[in-house]
């Protein structure tokens, strides 16, 4: 085992990201977990909830996109234990100062905060990870750190359904703390060190756009990736209003339905790298599963779903079938060079998540002229037909060297 390829998916940097996207994925629900219990305590009334909700959630999107540019950055010019440190310690202060929270001005303020740290943990893991595993069983790695991490998604329901919401605040903040002493052993790439001593550029966020084949090919980046926050964006954070809108009598929990999706997102990644190992291909696995994905998005909406049971069901089927989070983000890190390698695999998961915030702007737009189910329906149809797209367009990145820069 010691000269086994395998033993590389247990040393510790591996071990230590997905403790670390673990805790990330933890504090990045733990709003949508607790949106309507928080603000409920607040004092804000269900329509006021859905409102203020929206804004705060938002706010989280957009420091998740400030902060994935300028953690990719910093990832490519210090290296990445550099964002790895210093992003777990804004977020996880910033969650334990949500926990103390008053005002919802205050509280999307702190989630802000709290995104602009969360941006940079899975980018600089996924980077790291992607450059110490050998190309041989390269897919194993990124997919097994997404698979133990989005039990955290799991485990901010539970402690919002034991502790009351300020408390899940502090617990995830706590975890992040803790997880820093872990991180002290951990070393850094190889390929940054050897591409740091040569002086190359590194960290230029404006190569992506200057030209338009650059620009094209971040773009489609970004567009493979904007199905899974449809799903956990918008199927799951606003699974109440979909569960009246389907007349389902039993209340629906956002949270569950987000923790199930997550769930899904867990038993998928481990499949997605083990499918992509058998299929010799990037593009084809996740391609399958994305098709599969729209599939389930349409019976969530128009599958005649008539029991909380049955839509926790689908959430978590969806879930599943959007499991390729892991192997898309090493796919990123694959495209580019060294110099750019965390730049690109930092920002583009940031703006994808930064893309919730025209996703909800739009579901809320066109809820009153087609409904809840159909103005959901419409935007699906958006998200993945633009995501199919572009993986057709992108490149095959199956056993690729990693070994190389851009200029």
């Amino acid at each position: 085992m010691k000269n086994s390829p395998y033993s590389a998916l247990f040393r510790l940097p591996v071990i230590v990201s997905a403790l670390g996207f673990f805790v990330d994925v933890y504090d990045l629900l733990i709003f949508s977990i607790v949106r309507v219990p928080s603000l409920q305590s607040l004092g804000y009334s269900e329509a006021e909830v859905s409102q203020i909700g929206t804004f705060i959630f938002n706010s989280q999107q957009a420091g998740l996109l400030v902060g994935g540019i300028l953690w990719g950055i910093v990832g490519d010019k210090k290296g990445r234990l550099s964002v790895l440190f210093g992003s777990i310690i804004m977020y996880s202060t910033a969650n334990i100062a949500c926990g103390f929270v008053e005002d919802p001005n205050m509280y999307a303020l702190l989630r802000f905060v709290a995104g602009m740290g969360l941006s940079g943990e899975i980018g600089a893991a996924m980077t790291l990870v992607t450059e110490i595993i050998p190309k041989e069983i390269r897919s194993l790695g990124p997919t097994l750190v997404a698979g133990v991490g989005y039990l955290g998604a799991g485990v901010a329901y539970l402690t919002q359904e034991w502790f009351d919401w300020r408390t899940a605040y502090f617990v995830g903040g706590g975890m992040g703390l803790m997880l820093l002493f872990l991180r002290i052993k951990v070393f850094e790439s190889g390929l940054f060190l050897q591409v740091k001593e040569q002086g190359i550029s590194r960290g230029n966020f404006l190569y992506f756009f200057s030209t338009w084949p650059r620009f094209i090919k971040y773009l489609r980046c970004v567009m493979i990736g904007v199905p899974t926050w449809f799903v956990v964006g918008i199927l799951g954070t606003f699974g109440n209003e979909f569960g009246k809108a389907l007349g389902i009598e039993e209340g629906i929990s956002p949270g569950k339905c987000v923790m199930f999706i997550y769930f899904g997102l867990t038993a998928g990644d481990f499949f997605s790298g083990p499918l992509s190992q058998w299929l010799r291909s990037r593009r084809k696995a996740i391609g399958y599963l994305m098709f599969c994905g729209a599939i389930l998005a349409g019976v969530y909406l128009y599958g005649n779903v008539s029991t909380a049971v049955g839509l926790y069901v689908v959430c978590f089927l969806s879930g599943l079938c959007t499991g390729y989070i892991g192997l898309y983000l090493m796919m990123v890190a694959e495209l580019y060079g060294t110099n750019l390698r965390a730049t690109a695999t930092t920002s583009v998961p940031s703006v994808v998540r930064g893309m919730a915030i025209p996703m909800t702007l739009a579901f809320q737009g066109f809820k009153p002229s087609f409904g809840t189910l159909a103005g959901a329906a419409l935007l699906g149809v958006i998200c993945y037909g633009i995501a199919l797209f572009s993986l057709t367009k992108t490149d095959e990145t199956f056993g690729k060297e990693l070994d190389f820069v851009e200029k």
